[in-house]
C-alpha cells in the first residue's frame, strides 16, 4: 500500500462521490499552466470543505491561503445568496489567477480576494468590526499557523470551525526534536488547539493523491 493506491482510490472515490466538474478542473489547469505549485486540496478534500460549510449553515468563510482559488470555488459554492468568502494571499501573481478561476465560476462579488500578508491583513478584518466568521479554512504557510489562529479566534463566534490544512506533514508532526520550520509551525498551532480553553479539537489523518498528510478541525466554544 503506498502513494499509487492511495491515488487510484481517490480517483475512484472522486469518480463516485465528489463531481469535481469542469470549472474546477478548470482551475486546477489555469494554475497549472501560471506556474503556480500543485499544493491546492484534492477534490475529495475540496468536497469535504464544502459539505462541511454546507452543514454549518455557513454564511461568512474567512480562507489564510489562496494559491489558485480552488478551494475557495468549493466553500464558496456552499454559501447562500447573501454568502461572503474572504481568502487572504500573499502573492499577487497567485491572487491573479485566483481571480480568473474565481470569475469564470461565476463568483465574483460572493468571493472577495485580498493581496498581503496574512498577518497585515488578518488585524486589518478585525478592525473593520464586520459580522463574524463561520468557518475558517488556513492553508497558508506553516510558521504562521499559530499567528492565524489567534486571529481566527477574534474573527469567529461560538459554533465556527477553524480548519488548518497540511498539519500531519507525512509524519513529521510526531517528531519533538524536528527543526523543520513547517514542523515547528503547525506543532505549535495544535499545541495551541490543545491548550486553549474556548476551542476542541482533533485532527484527521489523510492520504490521498496529495500523499500523506492530515487536517485540523477545530470548533469554537462559548
Amino acid at each position: 500500500m503506498g502513494q499509487g493506491q492511495w491515488t487510484e482510490v481517490d480517483a475512484f472515490l472522486g469518480s463516485l462521490l465528489v463531481g469535481e466538474d469542469d470549472v474546477l478542473a478548470g482551475a486546477t489547469a489555469a494554475a497549472q499552466r501560471a506556474g503556480l505549485p500543485p499544493i491546492s486540496v484534492s477534490p475529495a478534500q475540496g468536497k469535504l470543505l464544502y459539505l462541511l460549510a454546507k452543514t454549518l449553515g455557513a454564511k461568512r468563510i474567512l480562507e489564510v491561503g489562496t494559491l489558485g482559488g480552488y478551494s475557495a470555488i468549493w466553500m464558496a459554492r456552499a454559501l447562500p445568496a447573501d454568502g461572503h468568502l474572504v481568502s487572504l494571499e500573499y502573492s499577487p501573481r497567485h491572487a491573479e489567477v485566483a481571480s480568473g478561476n474565481v470569475a469564470r465560476a461565476g463568483l465574483v462579488g460572493t468571493v472577495e480576494i485580498r493581496v498581503g500578508a496574512a498577518a497585515e491583513t488578518l488585524p486589518k478584518l478585525a478592525e473593520e468590526g464586520g459580522e463574524p466568521f463561520d468557518l475558517v479554512f488556513i492553508d497558508a504557510d506553516k510558521g504562521g499557523y499559530p499567528t492565524y489562529l489567534d486571529w481566527s479566534l477574534q474573527l469567529t463566534r461560538p459554533g465556527s470551525l477553524i480548519i488548518a490544512d497540511n498539519v500531519v506533514r507525512g509524519g513529521a508532526v510526531a517528531d519533538g526534536l524536528s527543526r523543520d520550520p513547517n514542523v515547528q509551525g503547525v506543532r505549535s498551532y495544535l499545541e495551541k488547539v490543545a491548550a486553549h480553553p474556548k476551542l476542541e479539537g482533533t485532527v484527521m489523518q489523510t492520504v490521498g493523491v496529495k500523499g500523506y498528510d492530515g487536517l485540523s478541525i477545530a470548533r469554537v466554544l462559548a
